[in-house]
């Protein structure tokens, strides 16, 4: 569900029950409309027609559009198509449509972002993208599958070290995802794990590029996003998206959404007390999980943006660094082996 915030701190009283322990508060604004791909690109959508796809079945739901799996009816080969109801009533998500497409062209050639392949345009006028099929899903729908319990730690090891490459690819280039959360991390029967949905991502074209805080899922969000005067003065999105990165990866840890109880529903003020006034760095219990881990997801969820862990040295840490890669990425293999549908 999407809802108008302002930059500010909304009244007290105002509550939203919510379907899921989330809840979207993206920005809504008059856009025109999504331009034509451009000729350029390597892969353009004169490579391909709607037509030429088969589909086979749906893959998941989300940010206006529904993701189906799709084979190439000459070659067979197996892509993602995310079809988007771009009607003109809502013209935001021609918005999100149009920047999701702008990045992830800008990210070809990245190891850890889904592979854009091209913009196709529908009868019904909306707008489909093909991208890489991730066969593993999400792994937010890879929880669900097993019963929301936990991902093993060695395993954690592979995904966290996966995303944070993802992110360092992306902030190399001045792009910010603002929307880190398990169900935007997508995996492959490979183990590969790979950043998507970046609908509500930004290329910062400038050093001192304006970057609105209040976009993305309210869950996810990190202290200074909700208060950048209490929480980290100047808004730094880079480390925005350790902070959600960290929550993501205790999510998959607990095998819920960490900061509230289990199986709670709660509305956007509990999740602002929960993020803001809570203790998230410290939702690792000691005994629960190892030293390692629990010191990585401190360094990620510090509330002073200032004090959080970069990407490069989030990389260095020993709960990453330190694990045997062929032996994480084994377990992450083996995790995904005994949970496949």
């Amino acid at each position: 569900m999407s809802i108008v915030r302002e930059r500010r701190l909304p009244h007290l009283n105002l509550t939203l029950e919510l379907p899921d322990p989330v809840v979207d508060c993206r920005l809504r604004f008059a856009v025109p409309p999504l331009p034509p791909p451009a000729s350029s690109s390597s892969a353009d959508s004169a490579e391909f027609r709607l037509s030429d796809f088969e589909q086979l079945r749906v893959l998941g739901h989300g940010n206006g559009g529904t993701v189906y799996e799709v084979r190439h009816r000459r070659t067979a080969a197996l892509y993602a198509l995310k079809i988007v109801r771009t009607d003109a009533a809502d013209a935001s998500l021609r918005r999100q449509v149009y920047r999701e497409v702008d990045i992830l062209r800008r990210a070809a050639g990245s190891d850890h972002v889904v592979r854009f392949h091209a913009a196709l345009p529908t009868p019904s006028g909306d707008v489909a993208l093909l991208l890489e099929n991730m066969n593993g899903g999400s792994l937010d729908a890879l929880l669900r599958r097993r019963g929301r319990r936990p991902i093993p730690e060695l395993a954690l090891a592979a995904v966290a070290r996966q995303a944070l490459l993802g992110l360092a690819e992306i902030h190399s280039r001045q792009i910010v995802h603002r929307d880190i959360k398990p169900a935007n991390l997508l995996i492959n029967a490979a183990g590969e794990v790979k950043l998507a949905d970046f609908g509500v991502g930004k290329v910062l074209r400038r050093s001192l590029d304006p970057c609105d805080s209040y976009v993305g899922t309210c869950a996810y969000m990190s202290p200074e996003r909700f208060d950048p005067v209490t929480y980290g003065g100047d808004y730094d999105p880079y480390a925005a998206d350790v902070w959600s990165l960290g929550l993501a990866m205790l999510e998959l840890h607990r095998g819920h959404f960490p900061l509230l109880p289990e199986g709670s529903r709660p509305d956007w003020m509990a999740l602002m007390v929960a993020i803001c006034f809570g203790e998230a760095a410290g939702a690792v219990l000691e005994g629960t999980a190892s030293g390692e881990f629990r010191g990585f997801i401190e360094c990620c969820l510090q509330k002073e943006s200032g004090k959080r862990w970069s990407v490069a040295e989030l990389l260095s840490h020993p709960f990453v660094a330190g694990a045997d890669r062929p032996e994480s990425e084994r377990a992450l293999r083996d995790f995904l082996t005994d949970n496949s549908d």
